[in-house]
């Protein structure tokens, strides 16, 4: 049988680097937040031999609109976001877009005016719409944090096993939410209603796992065996070589999702990637060293008033 928590020192210390980094990157560059919960406009426009980006940028500056970024895709599209505009000046933005076209790669093209980008989306989101969407993220996440901790501590008869999930299940959290602030500072990555969706399926997919663990544990004695420790090494044994089989066939899927899904659902396969991964390190690695730890705590304190 192997010794999984022999190295629990070295889960931990993993786990307290990726937060230290975490806490860093969110000092240091903070969330690249849409307009989800920014406030704002979204437009997409198919671009045509001869569009340039850098133009478009300038033309656009040096406009009445305020804009916020310009992002080009593999599919051949440029997506503009700008603070709230309405449908007037949708057609002036369209405008402005279609004159960043040089016309000397444009074939019988004479005038700007000849040339409309094809436009393939169109969102606009107010921005009381954003501060009323983090409060219900932080909401949702609370409030399944505080239920998932009563219904495990309930089934399993020990506060420890509620306590441990959901610490393991906040670790994931806050990672998920560090990568982006990092992966929101080099590769523009952003954090929207998709994220949301898929940062709440990383707290399920936490805690099941961590659940499938600490019931092993449960049925092989672990509330009433005094060495936690090989009761719960051998729990990660028996079924590790499950964990990993359920993780792998997400993370497949996922992966693939990534590489040729379209632009819109890029960040949100990669959100449910590292969460999936996420996830499937902390219920081995994390809950349970935390249990062992917090019982091997309690039985010291018990010792010390016993003396």
């Amino acid at each position: 049988m192997i010794d999984w928590l022999k190295y629990k020192k070295i889960y931990f210390l993993v786990s307290f680097i990726a937060i230290v980094v975490g806490v860093y990157s969110l000092f240091r560059w903070g969330l690249n937040l849409s307009v989800d919960f920014t406030g704002g406009t979204i437009i997409e426009y198919q671009t045509v031999e001869g569009f340039s980006v850098e133009k478009a940028e300038k033309l656009l500056d040096g406009s009445e609109f305020e804009l916020n970024s310009v992002q080009t895709t593999d599919d051949g599209t440029v997506i503009f976001r700008l603070q709230p505009i309405d449908e007037e000046n949708r057609d002036k933005v369209a405008s402005i877009a279609a004159e960043a076209v040089t016309l000397d790669d444009i074939e019988n093209a004479t005038n700007s005016s000849k040339i409309a980008l094809n436009e393939l989306r169109y969102e606009t989101v107010g921005p009381t719409i954003g501060p009323e969407l983090v409060r219900k993220t932080v909401y949702a996440i609370l409030v399944s944090a505080g239920i998932i901790l009563l219904w495990v501590a309930y089934q399993f008869k020990d506060l420890r096993y509620g306590v441990s999930a959901i610490f393991a299940m906040l670790h994931d959290s806050f990672i998920l939410i560090a990568s982006f602030s990092l992966l929101g500072h080099f590769f523009d990555a952003e954090i929207d209603f998709l994220f949301v969706t898929a940062l709440l399926t990383t707290l399920s997919f936490s805690v099941h796992d961590t659940i499938v663990v600490f019931d092993r544990i449960r049925e092989l004695g672990g509330n009433d065996i005094d060495d936690i420790v090989a009761v719960s090494n051998k729990a990660l044994t028996e079924t590790m070589v499950r964990s990993l089989n359920n993780s792998f066939t997400i993370i497949f899927m996922l992966v693939a999702l990534l590489l040729m899904g379209g632009v819109t659902i890029k960040w949100f396969a990669a959100a449910l990637l590292i969460g999936t991964v996420l996830g499937t390190y902390s219920s081995p690695f994390v809950a349970v060293p935390l249990l062992v730890t917090w019982d091997s705590a309690i039985g010291k304190i018990k010792k010390l008033f016993k003396k």
